[in-house]
């Protein structure tokens, strides 16, 4: 399954783009592979040599470019999608929700205890990648191992469509899902931008006075758009997904945010308060260059008296459960999530 992941997790998009295969001249301390870690992360750890931060390569220099880069990039990580269904038994059925394209994904068997649940998701991709079939990689992943119903959001991005396009198409799908059901029945969340996206609509939802999800799935979610948070800098070269936040990262941010403030708390969630939050699960590794982002974002919302749980794991880069959903951390991970979920929702 490792393999399979690679292809179709489609937001490792910058460490495609940026890692040469060669060691960094930027770092004179050899850090060995993490002896605590399992088996099989540390085998992927030595599979995955460690990034040169140096050859970053030139990001797209306007609209036609970040297109052509976007729909090249969404076009690779789309590919592995039907090799995925071969080996995973969901079903996924496309189609479109208060005037937005969504991704029906049903497991083969869904627990009698999330028959009447929803997982609302929303993907990952620096908020520019991931567009169609190149978003579903973790929807397959979390129907199939949790056994629930998702529902997977395919939210316009930039160019042509930046902040507050996203965030305004969660909010249209999410008012539309509470027609039909309880919103303690709904657990919101994703990866990365996916995490962050699905923060700052929970932000949205309570500024718009709608009853709030019964839970959150932050996984190691980018909540900051700035290069703010310490693991930035001192994880940068050490993440093999991310690997800098100069280059891609930076640029995707800039493109993303538009004409707003990337302190925006809709932008970048951590710079709100979370008052009234519902519980929130938070996942990240202690080679993730958003380490330290998603630590401040569990620290504000514990002292908003929110039940919130973070799980950091030994030696796992950027969102290294999906990127290699075959070691035990993964699997635990995902474990960790369905037992969440059996807690606080509906």
């Amino acid at each position: 399954m490792r393999s399979l992941v690679l292809i179709s997790a489609f937001f490792c998009f910058v460490c495609v783009s940026i890692a040469t295969g060669q060691e960094s001249s930027e770092f004179s301390q050899a850090i060995p592979v993490p002896a605590a870690a399992s088996e099989e992360l540390q085998a992927a750890l030595r599979d995955w040599p460690r990034p040169d931060i140096s050859a970053v390569p030139d990001v797209p220099a306007n609209d036609d470019e970040w297109l052509a880069n976007i729909e090249q990039s969404d076009e690779r990580w789309a590919s592995g999608i039907p090799l995925m269904l071969e080996q995973v038994p969901v079903q996924v059925v496309h189609d479109r929700l208060a005037g937005v394209n969504v991704h029906r994904v049903t497991p083969a068997e869904v627990s009698p205890a999330n028959e009447k649940r929803l997982f609302l998701y929303v993907h990952g991709g620096a908020y520019v990648y991931g567009n169609g079939d190149a978003g579903i990689a973790e929807a397959i992943l979390v129907a199939n191992r949790i056994r629930i119903p998702v529902l997977s959001v395919d939210y316009r991005m930039p160019p042509n469509h930046p902040f507050p396009a996203a965030v305004n198409d969660v909010i249209s799908v999410y008012k539309e899902l509470l027609k039909s059901r309880s919103a303690k029945s709904i657990i919101i969340g994703g990866t990365s931008a996916g995490g962050g996206l699905a923060l700052a609509a929970v932000h949205q939802y309570r500024n718009l006075n709608l009853q709030l999800p019964g839970a959150i799935y932050a996984g190691t979610p980018w909540a900051d758009l700035t290069k703010t948070g310490d693991t930035l800098f001192t994880n940068e070269g050490l993440d093999r997904v991310l690997v800098t936040y100069d280059g891609f990262l930076a640029a995707a941010a800039r493109l993303y945010a538009g004409k707003y403030d990337m302190k925006n708390p809709l932008i970048s969630p951590v710079y709100g308060t979370f008052d009234g939050f519902p519980p929130t699960i938070l996942t990240t590794g202690t080679r993730d260059m958003f380490l330290s982002d998603v630590a401040r974002t569990h620290r504000k919302l514990r002292e908003a008296g929110v039940i919130a749980d973070l799980h950091v794991y030994e030696g796992m880069s950027h969102a290294g459960y999906l990127i290699s959903p075959d070691t035990p951390e993964s699997l635990n991970m995902y474990s960790e999530l369905g037992d969440f979920i059996n807690r606080y929702l509906d």
